[in-house]
């Protein structure tokens, strides 16, 4: 069983609390994969780790300690990445495991992790879900943006281990398909959560994504990031520092 299974209920239950407590105004190809109110708050999400206190840095702190860099696309093979693996054996992939962790209701674990029955809530437009063939696993952080971003400069391995990311609970989220595939390889500039109520716990993934495997972000990104994070004055952003 992995750390992420492990750790995922305490994980589920700040991730819906920021749901709740996250409204906020929302204005590259990867995975096959506003309204206005009052400002609003969330709590951390489920990625580990944060300040060495682990009280977490404040949200807009958070975007800053990202380095601001140009993009560098050439090169980029969705393959670059080898992905679904199973890791630690069990015979469950990467993709199996998550949806394992991130189930409302337990499916039914068949041979090779052959999953039936259960249901999946898709926090990016908040549609509940009971067939998993119907969810994408998305890289919070997408491929492609990590490889312009600086993946690009790292070993397979290294490549490898950022795309079954399994240690932060939200490095890979279960989605609609057709939210990710809306989503593709976009930033924050070019693509938010259509739910509002997603806004802030998804500006939190994705800038504890970034900051976990050092990845940089285009002037653009850094620009949008700070702008949508405005309204989420209390949240914080925990990661732990990818081996």
């Amino acid at each position: 069983m992995t750390l992420r299974r492990l750790g995922f209920l305490s994980a589920a239950l700040l991730t819906t609390a920021a749901l709740t407590a996250c409204t906020a105004e929302t204005t590259k190809a990867d995975d096959p994969k506003p309204v206005t109110t009052e400002p609003a708050s969330t709590n951390p999400s489920g990625a580990p780790g944060g300040a060495p206190d682990g009280s977490g840095v404040p949200l807009a702190e958070a975007i800053k300690k990202i380095p601001v860099a140009a993009e560098k696309r050439t090169g980029y093979e969705r393959d670059s990445f080898r992905h679904w693996v199973d890791e630690d054996g069990d015979g469950c992939s990467t993709r199996q495991e998550v949806l394992l962790a991130e189930a409302v209701k337990a499916p039914e674990q068949g041979a090779r992790c052959a999953l039936t029955g259960g249901s999946w809530r898709s926090y990016y437009d908040e549609v509940e879900v009971t067939d998993a063939r119907k969810l994408d696993i998305d890289h919070m952080v997408p491929l492609a943006e990590a490889w312009d971003s600086g993946a690009y400069d790292w070993t397979p391995e290294r490549r490898e281990a950022y795309a079954n990311d399994l240690s932060a609970e939200r490095s890979l989220v279960a989605v609609t398909a057709k939210t990710n595939r809306s989503k593709a390889d976009k930033d924050p500039s070019a693509w938010m959560p259509p739910s509002d109520s997603a806004a802030c716990t998804y500006l939190v993934d994705w800038t504890a994504t970034k900051l976990r495997w050092g990845l940089t972000a285009d002037e653009a990104e850094q620009e949008a990031l700070l702008e949508r994070a405005e309204p989420c004055t209390d949240s914080v952003v925990q990661y732990e520092p990818a081996p």
